[in-house]
């Protein structure tokens, strides 16, 4: 049985769920304890020393880092293909990926620390939400032109495209901050939403917000208590400074509940 030590409020995690419900590849879904505090499991650190998810145990295989672990799937189960055929719309659909790694997933994440965990209120939450809104409009307005004559990011069929953008436009959404009304992206999202696997993974993350066990409410008593650390690491700690959460930063440093990646050989 293959295993994806996993959450399901991450959307790298849930990119690498959506890639294997699509090939229809069964596995175990586990969350590790502590996750996103460095810490956890023995195996799992283990298996990343990074201490993030997503992983992917495949018998003597154990893979991390999303991107990774998604090439893998395509190439240990090609049946059916999310990359297109044409290499330049496979290189397209990669950039997508990157951009939304990279650059969406930084302003989806610090609108969580703001709105889930407190560490903005007041004036300087409000210009930062203002902000992260100019932010995310302009790169709906990159993804836009991407569905001229096409139903689906990857092209004429759901695929690479598809699987990494819906759980961050997804992300985005949850915070009023999704594709304008009557878009060409707006209606993209709502037709990917139809599809089971990621509906599967959209309904997963929604039900570990609102869970007393593993929800954000409990994350969040934990951070002010010291007792859990959240990762700041590139893209991330850019956009919290150029948005104008460099107090923010400091303190978290001092208080000692913001964490960069050290690896933990």
């Amino acid at each position: 049985m293959i295993r994806l030590w996993e959450h399901p409020l991450s959307p790298y995690a849930q990119k690498n769920k959506i890639a294997l419900l699509e090939k229809g590849v069964s596995f175990e879904s586990v969350p590790p304890e502590g996750l996103g505090s460095g810490t956890g499991p023995e195996g799992f650190l283990a298996a990343n020393p990074r201490g993030e998810v997503p992983v992917l145990v495949d018998g003597d295989t154990t893979l991390f880092d999303s991107t990774v672990i998604l090439e893998y799937i395509e190439d240990r189960w090609p049946e059916p293909p999310l990359l297109p055929t044409d290499p330049a719309e496979r290189a397209r659909v990669r950039t997508l990926e990157d951009v939304l790694d990279t650059h969406y997933e930084a302003i989806t994440w610090g609108l969580g620390e703001i709105f889930a965990f407190g560490r903005a209120t007041g004036e300087l939450a409000e210009r930062m939400v203002a902000r992260a809104g100019e932010q995310l409009a302009a790169h709906h307005a990159w993804l836009e032109p991407q569905l001229a004559g096409a139903d689906w990011l990857n092209g004429a069929s759901f695929g690479w495209g598809d699987v990494c953008a819906a759980p961050f436009l997804n992300g985005a959404a949850r915070f009023g901050l999704g594709p304008a009304a009557g878009s060409r992206l707006a209606a993209w999202l709502e037709r990917v939403n139809e599809r089971p696997s990621v509906a599967a993974a959209r309904e997963a993350a929604l039900a570990a917000a609102d869970s007393g066990e593993v929800g954000l409410d409990v994350v969040r008593e934990l951070i002010e208590k010291g007792a859990f650390q959240r990762e700041y690491r590139d893209h991330r700690l850019e956009w919290m400074i150029k948005t104008g959460g460099l107090q923010i930063v400091e303190d978290g440093l001092a208080k000692r509940n913001i964490r960069f990646v050290e690896f933990q050989a």
